[in-house]
């Protein structure tokens, strides 16, 4: 923003709550750090800011729903730019579609250590099978079961971006063989430990080949229902899916039919549509099924890593330079 003289006016910076977290006196400390210009608007959860909104030129988008956040957009005619703490965008993009000129930036990158560990850990367990280890230890039954070691398993991985290629750094490090999918795997740097990496002409191979499938696409109109009856009947008897994408890329109902009947061995799975996901959900009653409440991404440095990397962009975006981690809106990531 620019005053009537032309110089820099003291634009403002609307704070949405952030992840699952409240700021820190720390983080608010850091973000003031950054951004001496102006004020900082605190915004809650229902879209209503503790300050008028009139100046706001940078958003920091948490937490909150598309309509809420389209709310902010609407009231805040100066926004530049809308930095996404979370890596999928499209409630952002929903809630700035009628804006186009509004740069939007994510937080790609951040979560990506601990998903890894989460997907190897999740591995682990179905090659160890830890949920049917747990489940004799509540009916207070001796029995050894056999496990298979991750040097005879083979791991596909649905999506080789930043988040997939850390996955599938993590799995070859610890022995699995790991094959892969991206849109366009001309694009993706090499990354050691991953045997084949395909276009997404090639997910039904890497279905029946896998042991273990790990869906970390972004959510896109191409991704959408990604996985459904066809494409679950295509994978290896006995495999497991571990979702750790948006829900949305997978058919709920079909996945639900293929569990039940066997098709498909189990399911990891982190995030569901209808979420948080009710108690009286059929899922919840399937042993071949691990639930985690959107989890996969949470631990102690997470938010130190967020607020970190809006702090870069926001001391970038004073000085007129280049934002980390921009987002293109056609392709929706």
């Amino acid at each position: 923003m620019t005053d009537a003289t032309g110089a820099r006016a003291a634009g403002a910076v609307a704070l949405t709550p952030i992840l699952s977290a409240r700021y820190r006196a720390r983080d608010l400390e850091r973000i003031a750090a950054a951004w001496p210009d102006g004020p900082l608007v605190m915004v809650g959860g229902d879209g209503r800011a503790e300050g008028p909104l009139d100046a706001v030129e940078v958003v920091l988008a948490g937490a909150l729903p598309a309509e809420h956040l389209e709310r902010v957009v609407t009231r805040a005619p100066g926004i530049r730019w809308v930095h996404s703490a979370a890596a999928s965008v499209d409630r952002v993009l929903a809630a700035t579609r009628s804006r186009p000129s509004i740069v939007v930036t994510n937080a790609r990158g951040v979560f990506s250590r601990p998903v890894a560990e989460y997907v190897v850990m999740m591995t682990l367990a179905v090659g160890r099978r830890l949920p049917q280890l747990l489940e004799l230890q509540r009916e207070r039954t001796w029995q050894p079961l056999e496990g298979r070691e991750l040097a005879s398993m083979t791991v596909g991985v649905v999506g080789l971006g930043s988040l997939g290629a850390e996955i599938a750094r993590s799995l070859a490090a610890v022995g699995a063989r790991v094959v892969a999918t991206r849109r366009d795997p001309s694009a993706a740097d090499p990354i050691p430990g991953v045997e084949t990496l395909g276009g997404p002409e090639a997910l039904p191979a890497l279905l029946a080949a896998s042991d273990v499938v790990v869906l970390a696409v972004p959510l896109t109109p191409a991704t959408e229902d990604l996985i459904g009856a066809d494409e679950l009947a295509a994978m290896r008897t006995g495999a497991w899916l571990v979702n750790v994408s948006r829900p949305r890329v997978v058919d709920e109902g079909a996945l639900l039919r293929a569990l039940r009947d066997g098709r498909v061995g189990g399911a990891i799975l982190d995030a569901f549509r209808d979420g948080p996901l009710p108690a009286a959900s059929p899922f919840y009653d399937l042993e071949n099924v691990v639930i985690t409440a959107n989890t996969s991404w949470s631990t102690d440095r997470v938010l130190d890593r967020s607020i970190a990397l809006f702090c870069e962009n926001l001391e970038r975006y004073r000085r007129g330079e280049p934002l980390l981690n921009p987002v293109d809106p056609a392709a929706g990531y």
